[in-house]
């Protein structure tokens, strides 16, 4: 997992120049806590300077300093835009300072709901049912274990996509399988600051992957690919990688769709893993992609990474995702992304501003434009 950031050694040297709140051109806030709250305390340099008063006892712990901490998406465009040395470790001073309040008892009530559905139940809503049953493919020692996620195993808008990705890898036979009892793979609590609860999920789904042989993971969640890329050190592949190699070497015949496209990167899977060019090609092979002007390293968040799908610190009428979607309906008739995440924020979003404008996933995109 993660190391443990010393951000004792790190906090007082932020001067709250304000670069972080910026995209490359500074045109807009891109820090999307800042631009829900406009108030200095939500924006990097601003929980740096809290999280100095606070580790120097100058403020008490409070539920509305809990709140501020969590607000961070960890969407790292502070970590792209921070002008210092210490650029590459901001977000993880905040999950260090996070960790530590986990381990003092103190996080806000919608975080600890969080932790405890998660530790309980394999998912943050406390469900309990066997998520996958419905799908009907249990893994035995397929090249692929299909690894759904949280949000596209439960939400409702998410699981549709989910199923467009299955039908598209059953069109070709890809080989794949899936754990109907799949439980979170922790990411979230990793990047909450539970780090023994990220432990805990690791060890659980690793063991799990060894009895049952276990090589290559796919998922279509980039936080769950980001999770076992990076911390279980398993070969892992987005689903924007299978299908734009799927599609490039003919397996996935497909038309040109007429509508205008823009594209919505995942922080999980662009900032943080660099997956910029698949799911570019892809879209551009079946139709025109026409960019917001916030995109790739300078993509604005949808608000919903680090927890905040549940925890909902960053909605409202001024969140990130409505402020997202106004810039893609004036850029083009569908918003594509290729998040669970992503996708129900953004589509909520839709629905909040009554938007001419249409949400999907990727993979939904290219069922569309499958030839039959």
């Amino acid at each position: 997992m993660m190391e443990k950031v010393n951000y004792a050694e790190i906090v007082h040297r932020c001067f709250r120049c304000g670069y972080c709140k910026f995209p490359s051109d500074y045109s807009e806030i891109n820090c999307p806590s800042y631009a829900k709250y406009r108030f200095e305390t939500y924006f990097s340099g601003g929980r740096m300077w809290l999280i100095r008063a606070w580790m120097n006892n100058e403020i008490e712990w409070s539920e509305h300093l809990g709140e501020i901490m969590y607000s961070c998406s960890t969407c790292r465009n502070c970590v792209e835009h921070c002008v210092f040395k210490f650029n590459e470790q901001l977000v993880d001073v905040f999950i260090a300072a996070r960790s530590d309040m986990v381990e003092r008892g103190q996080v806000p009530k919608k975080v600890g709901e969080f932790f405890s559905n998660l530790a309980k139940f394999g998912n943050p809503w406390g469900y309990a049912a066997r998520r996958l049953e419905w799908v009907g493919r249990d893994y035995a020692n397929n090249e692929f274990l299909l690894h759904a996620g949280c949000v596209a195993t439960y939400d409702d808008r998410a699981k549709r996509s989910l199923k467009a990705l299955l039908e598209l890898l059953d069109a070709v036979g890809v080989d794949y399988g899936v754990f109907s009892d799949e439980i979170c793979e922790g990411n979230e609590a990793m990047v909450m600051g539970e780090f023994g609860l990220f432990e805990q999920l690791m060890e659980q789904n690793r063991r799990r992957f060894e009895e049952r042989g276990v090589k290559k993971v796919l998922t279509p969640d980039p936080h769950a690919f980001n999770a076992f890329k990076n911390y279980y050190g398993m070969d892992a592949v987005h689903h924007t990688q299978l299908l734009w190699n799927l599609v490039n070497n003919g397996e996935l015949k497909v038309r040109r769709v007429k509508e205008k496209l823009t594209y919505h990167d995942p922080c999980f899977l662009g900032r943080w893993n660099g997956v910029y060019k698949e799911p570019r090609k892809l879209l551009s092979r079946i139709g025109s992609l026409y960019e917001m002007p916030r995109n790739r390293k300078d993509s604005f968040c949808c608000g919903g990474g680090s927890g905040n799908f549940y925890t909902d610190y960053l909605g409202g009428k001024d969140s990130p995702a409505r402020i997202r979607v106004k810039e893609a309906a004036e850029t083009a008739e569908i918003l594509v992304t290729s998040c669970p995440v992503c996708l129900m924020m953004l589509d909520n979003a839709v629905s909040d501003e009554g938007l001419e404008l249409e949400v999907r996933d990727i993979s939904e995109v290219v069922l569309e434009a499958l030839k039959s």
